[in-house]
């Protein structure tokens, strides 16, 4: 994609982009479905994990590298003048963002016990999960590069 951008910025999507567009379309709002379901469920029964501990090390984790990705893409994004590294890169910051809903869920649990706040959290990375989905399903619609605009 970004060869072809780069060589012809004026061309569209070809069939290959929009089908891997909506493959990821789906697995997200297939994550979003699991996660709607996993919490609303937990909520129900009253569920209380047992320790949240590995989710506040796997979110420190994920922040420090989603993190530096951000950063690289954007250099490299801006250097090259490529528009959808650069939207990548907006991308990878929305995991970076549930990375932190993450690391705030499980952090409150882990300390305070606030019950129920891992699946509030659950459900905040479900929004962004619903959100990065429709716009896959944007972009294969369409042939610009990032429907943030």
């Amino acid at each position: 994609m970004i060869l072809r951008i780069q060589n012809n910025p004026d061309s569209k999507r070809d069939g290959f982009e929009k089908t891997a567009l909506r493959i990821t379309g789906i697995a997200f709002f297939t994550l979003v479905f699991g996660l709607v379901i996993t919490s609303v469920y937990n909520i129900w029964t009253g569920h209380k994990p047992l320790t949240t501990f590995w989710g506040v090390v796997i979110s420190i984790i994920s922040i420090l590298i989603m993190w530096i990705l951000v950063l690289w893409k954007r250099k490299i994004g801006n250097q090259l003048g490529s528009a959808p590294i650069l939207a990548d890169a907006n991308c990878t910051l929305v995991c970076v963002y549930m990375s932190i809903i993450l690391l705030v869920s499980s952090g409150i649990y882990e300390l305070f016990k606030v019950p129920y706040i891992d699946s509030i959290g659950t459900l905040g990375l479900a929004y962004f999960a619903f959100k990065e989905g429709r716009e896959c399903f944007e972009k294969a619609k369409s042939d610009k590069i990032c429907c943030c605009d």
